[in-house]
């Protein structure tokens, strides 16, 4: 299944036996799933036609066309972008099988159990154990900044495994039962009022050990496959021109003339000329992706869209003047998704300054975009052949 025009007409068979109109949504989501519609570069059986990837764009353009559904992929973002490639590259045929489609088609929303109060930008020193019991392993610690948790039936988790090896190499990545009784998810109010971020106490939660991914002690390996992964999803998502961050600026802009001054007017210049690289870089970046798993360069373009859109953000309040001082609502709410465009500009101004922060700070980002992709020498690390145990807390 290489063929674009072969991909069009099996599309169009489907559309014709499942007709949007007429078809309930999650019954056309299934169905879809089922015919190899979803990722097609997956496997066959596993949503996917083992095409290449660059065909998927076949797919959505004839869907799109018919009117049909989407699976509301900002709901479902952390399954859809990292658990499902994690899980793929590291997951038992039994696992590929029981989780992807559910979490493909939304029935199941992921949350992502990495950081925690004393390992964030160093993520490598996390202290959650996990001590094997029999065929299960029994989890204890604290996780925090876990977007959607108080919506998540399943977790990405890592957790120590050996104290007594460096810190690199004493973990270990599984699947976590969000519905376990020893999980307690907090809200985490945030300074938009809102609280899509939680802490995540762990206490005695007992995960079997057919939910691991990947080999005891190879923690640290899989989840690069799941941070590269994310980083590609944040900062590389597709969207048309003038789309994301700079729409509403450009619109405010061209409807609101009494608004103008020239300083502003160069200053909107220039990020929507960073912008439309940005998004062409992504599209670059998406076409790379067809040879292979996501590299460093995701590090690159996650960084630059926190500063795009601080700074976008920043020139729209400047632009809108008091107006771009207003709040909507401080109510306290705990939302699936979140939605920049949707929302006001003083709601984008301040969840932006999130961008430095998830996924990876911006300083973490520049030493990866230094090391792996400018190949400059690394900062020393004293604490590289020390054991996890014998390091300072």
């Amino acid at each position: 299944m290489t063929d674009a025009a072969e991909l069009r007409r099996r599309t169009r068979e489907f559309i014709a036996v499942h007709p949007p109109a007429a078809t309930e949504r999650a019954a056309f989501l299934k169905a879809r799933f089922d015919a190899g519609l979803a990722w097609v570069h997956y496997p066959e059986g596993l949503g996917g036609l083992g095409a290449p990837r660059s065909l998927q764009a076949v797919v959505d353009a004839e869907l799109e066309a018919a009117g049909a559904p989407d699976n509301d992929p900002r709901r479902i973002g952390i399954g859809l972008g990292m658990a499902a490639p994690t899980i793929l590259r590291f997951g038992t045929e039994e696992q590929k099988r029981s989780f992807l489609r559910p979490l493909w088609v939304g029935d199941e929303v992921w949350c992502q159990l990495f950081s925690e109060p004393g390992a964030g930008s160093d993520l490598a020193a996390l202290g959650t154990r996990a001590v094997r019991d029999g065929d299960t392993w029994v989890v204890n610690g604290q996780k925090v900044w876990t977007s959607g948790a108080h919506a998540a039936r399943w977790a990405i988790l890592i957790a120590r495994t050996d104290p007594d090896v460096p810190k690199h190499r004493g973990i270990t990545y599984f699947v976590c039962d969000m519905t376990d009784p020893g999980v307690e998810v907090r809200p985490l109010r945030q300074i938009t009022g809102e609280a899509e971020f939680n802490e995540v106490f762990l206490t005695d939660v007992r995960i079997p050990d057919a939910h691991r991914l990947g080999e005891i002690g190879d923690g640290w390996k899989v989840a690069q496959t799941t941070l590269m992964n994310e980083r590609v999803s944040i900062g590389g998502a597709r969207i048309p021109r003038e789309g994301g961050m700079i729409g509403p600026v450009v619109e405010s802009w061209r409807e609101r003339p009494e608004l103008r001054t020239h300083d502003l007017h160069q200053r909107l210049l220039k990020l929507w000329v960073e912008a439309e690289v940005a998004r062409l870089t992504g599209e670059r970046l998406r076409q790379q992706l067809v040879a292979g798993q996501p590299g460093p360069e995701g590090s690159g373009m996650k960084l630059g869209f926190a500063r795009l859109n601080q700074e976008i953000s920043g020139l729209e309040v400047e632009l809108l003047g008091e107006e771009g001082l207003l709040y909507e609502d401080w109510t306290m709410r705990r939302p699936e998704k979140v939605d920049f465009v949707a929302r006001d500009a003083g709601y984008r101004y301040l969840r932006a300054k999130g961008n430095s922060i998830e996924g990876g700070t911006s300083e973490v980002l520049l030493n990866i975009v230094a090391e792996r992709v400018l190949g400059l020498p690394s900062e020393p690390r004293t604490d590289k052949d020390v054991a996890w145990k014998d390091l300072a807390r």
